[in-house]
């Protein structure tokens, strides 16, 4: 029991609340990045592949309206990450391509932790995708780390 009475569970500890609301600071800011970073990433793939981004394209692979695309890109438009151009699509301002690589390093860096560890290829692409976004730079540093020990004892 705690000390106001109510019980607790088994091992449960109530963290400072500096350190709780810090925590919770950083996963917002994680999900509010989430999307920016998923459609610059996608954005970046499409015009590698085929040399045009349109809403279209976008709202395919990401499974969502083509309005609900066009209100993101507005939000890309006003961060400085894309330009759209009449006709003519959707691209990258240098900041956008510089958030797509940094976001694209941080999937493969993941993907390749997980599948160190044993996880199955579709599996670890799948959780990647979540994961990415989530943990600091110190601990993708870790995993990378990890990553190159363990291909190096291959």
């Amino acid at each position: 029991m705690h000390k106001s009475g109510k019980s607790t569970a088994p091992g449960a500890v109530l963290l400072d609340a500096e350190v709780q609301v810090e925590s919770f600071r950083q996963v917002r800011e994680a999900h509010r990045l989430e999307l920016i970073e998923d459609y610059v990433e996608l954005i970046s793939d499409l015009l590698a592949d085929g040399g045009e981004a349109r809403q279209v394209d976008i709202a395919a692979r990401l499974g969502v309206a083509q309005p609900t695309v066009a209100k993101m890109l507005k939000r890309l438009v006003k961060g400085g990450w894309v330009i759209q151009r009449p006709y003519r699509g959707v691209f990258l301002t240098p900041d956008g391509e510089a958030l797509a690589a940094a976001s694209r390093q941080r999937h493969q860096t993941v993907e390749q932790f997980l599948l160190a560890l044993g996880i199955d290829e579709d599996t670890a692409r799948r959780d990647a995708e979540g994961i990415e976004h989530h943990v600091s730079e110190a601990t993708l540093a870790v995993f990378a780390a990890f990553v190159r020990k363990h291909a190096a004892t291959r």
